[in-house]
């Protein structure tokens, strides 16, 4: 993916940079070309007819790119001098953008490679605008008609990477879109769970009910800002898993044993804002809380080469008795879409039966490690009984 390019002459010296192999490669065939008509239409060696063709055809193409960055400079102190924000956009689209540095090319270039040439073979050719002379005729026309070839490609492949760049930042916003509307989705679905539960402790036992009421605003405060970033690190997922956790706590006493695993490591490692809260909130009511005797509930995670692997294991009732009592499994569908979102085939949720003697599930998510920008890492969490 190209990176953005805020000024007009940034975008240019990109561009310049990422089309460098081509154009060179273009350059030595369009002039090894030229040099061999001129060799079947007219005497004299070849050699100094692929000279000549080199030397005005990098004079044209420094004349092109020179032009096209000072077009490109003054186009942003334009931009600069009435106050408007820098910008690239549209900059060089289609031909109303490469015509000035074209006419610049084709008025400049031949002449002042005719000029290098001669001071290099000690030659001293006809003027190249003498019309007059039927060689200068022929190096003219072929000169104009290599340049306006030689320009219309690289205008084709600018209006290309033009595209593919509006085009990619469309698929980006669209993309962040739908992740803010899968998150808003999971976010009162959490909410909504945790005040049913909240409404049922409040006839048991009202002092647990405020406790949990307390819980509960603590982390809608604590959380607010944080779930509104595309990315945090791996330590503020665990200590909001932790907080809620908390809540859960109260309403199940004893019969809920948490283990939170998070190597150091892996602390600052970016993932999506409520990536392991759906998993956690999904064991806890499809797996320990059908259990009669409850349960333990451990988060971990590990890296395994370039995936990051967190896995939410339940010793509840099982993935079979609770696929009966799961509903429409609400929070594991828009975890998948937003992986699917993010990362494509390449990260992935999987829930299956735990394979030990323990029994319950064990829900896995697979993604890449990416070394994104992810806002200030939390204090890793402990345990919450």
């Amino acid at each position: 993916m190209n990176p953005t390019a805020d000024t007009a002459l940034a975008l240019v010296r990109l561009r310049w940079r990422q089309r460098l192999p081509v154009t060179l490669a273009l350059l030595v065939g369009v002039c090894t070309t030229i040099a061999a008509v001129f060799t079947l239409t007219s005497t004299g060696w070849w050699g100094y007819k692929l000279l000549y063709s080199f030397c005005i055809g990098a004079i044209c193409l420094s004349v092109y790119e020179s032009s096209s960055m000072l077009n490109a400079w003054l186009h942003d102190q334009w931009r600069q001098w009435r106050r408007l924000p820098a910008s690239s956009v549209a900059w060089q689209s289609g031909w109303a953008g490469v015509w000035p540095s074209t006419l610049l090319c084709v008025t400049l270039g031949p002449p002042l490679g005719q000029w290098l040439a001669d001071a290099i073979t000690g030659f001293d050719s006809d003027p190249i605008y003498n019309l007059a002379s039927r060689s200068t005729q022929l190096t003219l026309l072929v000169s104009l008609l290599a340049t306006l070839a030689f320009v219309a490609v690289i205008s084709s492949r600018e209006r290309l990477a033009s595209a593919k760049a509006q085009a990619e930042a469309a698929e980006r916003a669209a993309a962040e879109n739908q992740l803010k509307l899968l998150q808003s989705q999971l976010e009162p679905h959490m909410l909504f769970n945790t005040l049913a539960n909240l409404r049922v402790l409040i006839g048991l036992d009202a002092t647990a009910a405020q406790q949990m009421l307390d819980r509960l605003i603590a982390y809608l405060r604590a959380t607010l800002e944080a779930s509104r970033l595309p990315a945090h690190p791996l330590a503020t997922e665990y200590a909001r898993v932790a907080d809620y956790l908390a809540l859960m706590a109260i309403r199940m006493g004893p019969r809920l044993q948490v283990e939170l695993h998070l190597p150091p490591a892996l602390a600052t490692q970016p993932v999506p804002p409520l990536l392991l809260q759906p998993l956690v909130e999904n064991a806890i009511k499809h797996g320990l809380e059908p259990h009669v005797a409850g349960g333990r509930l451990a988060v971990s995670a590990h890296a395994d080469g370039e995936m990051l692997v967190l896995q939410v294991r339940d010793t509840g009732i099982g993935l079979a008795q609770a696929a009966a009592t799961a509903g429409t499994r609400f929070g594991l569908a828009q975890v998948r879409e937003r992986l699917a979102t993010l990362h494509g085939p390449r990260a992935s949720l999987v829930v299956v039966p735990a394979p030990d003697a323990e029994g319950g599930t064990v829900a896995t998510i697979r993604l890449p490690r990416e070394a994104v920008p992810a806002a200030a890492p939390a204090t890793p969490p402990t345990p919450t009984p």
